[in-house]
């Protein structure tokens, strides 16, 4: 489902800051080498990210669903210099592309790869984080959320992706459809939880943005 037209979205993207040429390549090789290629956070999205990454300019970042690595590239741009990014993926076979691409770019000595299920990773890691971001298994959405809430300072960000999922959040949800019928009653919590404060944006997929209290 699209919200915005496709030349709308393409005025948004070029008025906006250009995408890096790392980005551009790394854009490339997710399509013509992964699996379902539209899962690449892309250009303007991307952009966001860092955007927001710079203006908190956090110390310790938090990525749940590495992908191929270009949301955590985009979050690492706004690291403190001695900042580190932990990213956490349960599939392996992407973790030497993701590598590969670190390195070439000036925060591979900052971002920490992590194979394995969030939720059995996120107990070893030590330490509080100032932004985190959650793009992976939308039915676990809650569970992330809860166990990643203790561990952001206050004042911290946890930003959530695909919380629109493609326009499902309005639609008679199928009963079959366990994703969906999480995504409704989570972004609803987050609205009326009291422990954060809550905007939903409209940008691609739907963002959500909480800041810790």
């Amino acid at each position: 489902m699209h919200f915005l037209s496709a030349s709308l979205e393409a005025y948004i993207a070029e008025q906006s800051e250009p995408e890096p040429e790392l980005l551009q390549e790394l854009t490339r090789e997710t399509h013509l080498k992964v699996l379902m290629p539209r899962m690449i956070t892309g250009h303007y999205q991307g952009r966001v990210l860092s955007l927001l990454s710079r203006l908190l300019r956090p110390k310790a970042i938090l990525e749940i669903g590495t992908y191929t690595g270009y949301s955590a590239l985009c979050l690492a741009e706004g690291l403190a210099p001695e900042g580190i990014l932990h990213t956490i993926d349960k599939n392996e076979e992407l973790r030497a592309m993701q590598r590969r691409y670190f390195d070439r770019s000036p925060y591979g000595q900052q971002i920490v790869q992590h194979t394995g299920l969030a939720l059995e990773v996120l107990p070893n890691l030590k330490g509080a984080f100032d932004l985190v971001f959650i793009d992976a298994d939308k039915k676990e959405y809650p569970q992330y959320f809860e166990a990643v809430l203790p561990r952001v300072r206050p004042g911290g960000t946890i930003l959530m992706d695909n919380v629109l999922w493609s326009g499902k959040v309005l639609e008679p949800v199928d009963p079959k459809d366990q994703a969906t019928k999480v995504l409704v009653a989570f972004n609803q919590s987050l609205r009326d939880d009291p422990r954060v404060r809550t905007v939903l944006l409209p940008i691609r997929d739907g963002l959500t943005v909480c800041t810790v209290k």
